[in-house]
């Protein structure tokens, strides 16, 4: 019965099949020998397994108590792998350099992604972690844009690994998914101390539904983000989804500096 129930209960939950593919995944995101881990929602353990071998350090982030008793169970023998049953979207991040690999539920992807990167000075290296199609095909889009993927994409480069057909997975969803990959920029568009200033500024202008020249007021007037759309090549008409990563960080940067004066 334990085998089970992740498929009728686990709402969202669609767990890999198949050992090789786990495998493939896993050499996919470049996990070094000297790597921690995080693993969210381990799930029946065929990710588990195959960073196993190839991290030097393992947390696994499993929510629900029957999986991550059985997880306890299969690989008590390893030291280097912890299972922890609890919520990733409210656990707190290891103090130290990591990575992540992981099959996030469908359900809590979004919840999960913004308390992973919802604060920029959390050391994370990388992250690879599959999603559904259409999540990981919005948030790595250069247009249009969301707020989320432009705050993101300031101190990540987002991109997507590969796409994985529905039938890899089971239960089998209804949509395919995507492996969305996140690699910690060498060069941050925005310094790690401003992350609160750059989300308010971004979210405020992403809630006025008109140009940016008006979303920006009272940061910055319409003559100037007239000049700076010119010099920064989008319309001085464009909507906030449609300006990209690097030009919203300029702007910031623009009206950051302008309030200091």
């Amino acid at each position: 019965m334990a085998a089970s129930r992740p498929a009728r209960e686990a709402a969202g939950r669609h767990f890999l099949r198949s050992k090789r593919l786990a495998t493939d995944l896993v050499a996919e995101a470049e996990i070094a020998r000297g790597d921690l881990v995080v693993e969210i929602g381990g799930g029946t353990g065929m990710l588990t397994k195959a960073l196993a071998g190839a991290a030097a350090d393992l947390l696994v982030i499993e929510r629900d108590p029957l999986l991550a008793a059985e997880l306890r169970g299969r690989f008590a023998h390893l030291a280097a792998i912890e299972i922890v049953e609890a919520d990733a979207a409210e656990h707190d991040w290891p103090d130290r350099p990591f990575a992540v690999v992981a099959n996030l539920p469908f359900a809590r992807s979004g919840a999960i992604l913004a308390r992973l990167l919802g604060n920029p000075s959390v050391p994370l290296r990388r992250a690879y972690v599959i999603v559904q199609w259409e999540f990981a095909a919005k948030h790595t889009a250069v247009w249009p844009s969301t707020v989320r993927s432009i705050y993101w994409r300031a101190w990540y480069d987002v991109s997507i690994g590969r796409r994985l057909h529905r039938s890899a997975f089971t239960p089998t969803p209804s949509v395919d998914c995507g492996v969305l990959r996140l690699e910690r920029r060498t060069r941050p568009r925005v310094p790690l101390e401003r992350h609160e200033s750059y989300w308010r500024f971004l979210t405020n202008a992403f809630a006025v539904r008109e140009p940016v020249r008006r979303a920006l007021r009272p940061s910055l007037s319409p003559l100037e983000v007239k000049r700076l759309a010119s010099a920064l090549g989008f319309s001085p008409e464009a909507r906030p989804w449609e300006v990209d990563g690097e030009q919203w960080a300029k702007l910031f940067r623009f009206a950051f500096q302008r309030a200091a004066r």
